[in-house]
């Protein structure tokens, strides 16, 4: 009894393993076939061994396909070792069947690394076969008689597969050109010379490799536009002109108030005076009093000086009186 369980437990699970494998190869016979017919060979067992490794059958023997139909075949592992890093299986062997149609030398761990690194080597390598162009910002410099100069420039730039990892991109080259032109502008005498001749931006700008370090190669820097913007200078000028005037007018300010402050000090100092004056006109009787009490003043002294300061009274009264008339009349 126990023999006849075992054995028909064996069976089950055989059948089980045999459904499982049926399943699997009925899910893979299409690919396989596919495969073995586009003479891009995958057997059975490799596309198993992509299942179990979570990795996309499909994808990888489309990709397989493809590089052996445009002549340059590709190993199984390399596509499914690219794919498991989080690549783009298709569009690196697009990649270099478009860099071999077009005599480019990429191989595909270059297109490989390039993908990884974040670019589109696709677009890349159609960029190398057809320069891109690109439409810069408008870009205001100042030329040396102050007038402001506004352009915009057309950069053609050729992508260069060998430094597409680690070179800088379209940000860079566009921050480049920038600073290229506001430099040539800048160094301009006039800003009617540069209107003259807008070449002599897009000249110096080329002969500055400004493409050193990017993953592009200028071909040519076209100006496509140049107004004339404000007169800068001017600008600085009437600002400066109004800081100065501001200045003078505090400082005149300054020199005002010191010399309100200056005259309210001596008027102070007036009534003080003046003050001391009365205090010390009321100590001369009080000083007569006792120079009488004392006997060191006689009365007839007094009224001798009493005498004496009327009849300067009168002098002062008989010479200031034709004035007086004269002032009524």
């Amino acid at each position: 009894m126990d023999v006849n369980m075992l054995i028909y437990f064996g069976l089950a699970v055989l059948a089980v393993i045999a459904v499982v494998l049926v399943y699997f190869l009925a899910s893979f016979f299409s690919l396989w076939l596919q495969a073995l017919f586009s003479k891009a060979s995958v057997s059975i067992f490799q596309l198993l061994g992509m299942r179990l490794r979570k990795v996309n059958p499909r994808m990888i023997v489309e990709a397989r396909i493809l590089s052996v139909k445009a002549g340059i075949p590709v190993e199984t592992n390399l596509l499914e070792a690219h794919y498991m890093s989080g690549g783009n299986v298709l569009r690196v062997v697009q990649a270099i069947i478009a860099a071999n149609k077009a005599n480019i030398n990429l191989s595909f761990t270059e297109s490989a690394a390039i993908d990884l690194a974040g670019r589109n080597v696709l677009e890349a390598v159609q960029m190398s076969v057809n320069p891109k162009v690109i439409t810069t910002p408008r870009v205001s410099a100042v030329a040396l008689d102050g007038i402001q100069l506004q352009a915009v420039t057309r950069i053609t730039v050729r992508a260069s597969i060998r430094k597409l990892v680690g070179g800088a991109g379209e940000e860079t080259v566009i921050a480049r050109v920038g600073e290229g032109i506001v430099s040539s502008i800048g160094s301009a005498k006039t800003h009617k010379q540069v209107l003259e001749n807008p070449n002599m931006i897009s000249k110096k700008v080329l002969a500055s490799g400004l493409d050193a370090g990017t993953a592009f190669e200028i071909l040519s820097i076209d100006i496509a536009d140049v107004d004339v913007g404000s007169n800068i200078g001017a600008i600085l000028e009437t600002d400066r002109a109004e800081a100065d005037k501001k200045i003078a007018q505090a400082k005149a300010e300054e020199r005002r108030a010191m010399a309100a402050a200056a005259e309210q000090e001596m008027k102070a100092r007036v009534v003080e005076m003046q003050a001391k004056v009365v205090e010390a006109e009321a100590q001369v009787p009080l000083a007569m009093a006792e120079a009488l009490r004392s006997g060191h003043l006689g009365v007839m002294d007094y009224y001798s000086m009493q005498n004496i300061k009327a009849d300067t009274q009168m002098r002062t009264q008989i010479s200031g009186g034709p004035e007086k008339e004269s002032g009524h009349k």
